[in-house]
């Protein structure tokens, strides 16, 4: 790796939807953990973006990280994806499109253009499904002058 590459970190947490009864919660879960295990693994000969390394999901109850909301986090760390960056977010939208969740929030740090923040949210969540999904973004840029 030479030091002019450029290094993009992308990382966030879906947040599920919180099932008043054990069965359903149990029931959703299960789907958005099949729709993470349908993500290739590691590269793959269609370029992913995504992969099933980078998420991770805590188990069913609140000794193994879930109380009533089960978080899924994922990280990964890029050579500029800010490039590919319309093609990573059709690929998080597709999963996104494929689970139940209640929002989801993406940020993206890049060395050249800043910080970005991306959120969907429902407000009655998200069942699987091929509706439009709305983004919106929040973008930080820090800009340093010496005098």
């Amino acid at each position: 790796m030479s030091q002019f590459d450029q290094e993009s970190i992308v990382y966030g947490v879906i947040r599920h939807i919180p099932a008043t009864d054990e069965f359903s919660a149990r029931l959703h879960r299960r789907a958005n953990w099949s729709a993470i295990q349908s993500l290739p693994l590691g590269v793959d000969d269609d370029w992913s973006l995504l992969c099933r390394e980078m998420f991770s999901m805590p188990g069913d109850d609140v000794f193994s990280g879930t109380y009533h909301t089960q978080l899924i986090h994922f990280a990964a760390s890029y050579k500029a994806v800010e490039y590919e960056w319309e093609q990573w977010l059709r690929q998080f939208e597709a999963l996104l499109k494929s689970m139940y969740w209640v929002s989801a929030t993406v940020h993206l740090e890049t060395e050249l253009s800043g910080k970005h923040t991306f959120n969907w949210n429902t407000d009655q969540g998200h069942v699987p499904s091929d509706a439009d999904l709305r983004m919106s973004c929040e973008w930080e840029r820090e800009a340093g002058f010496a005098i």
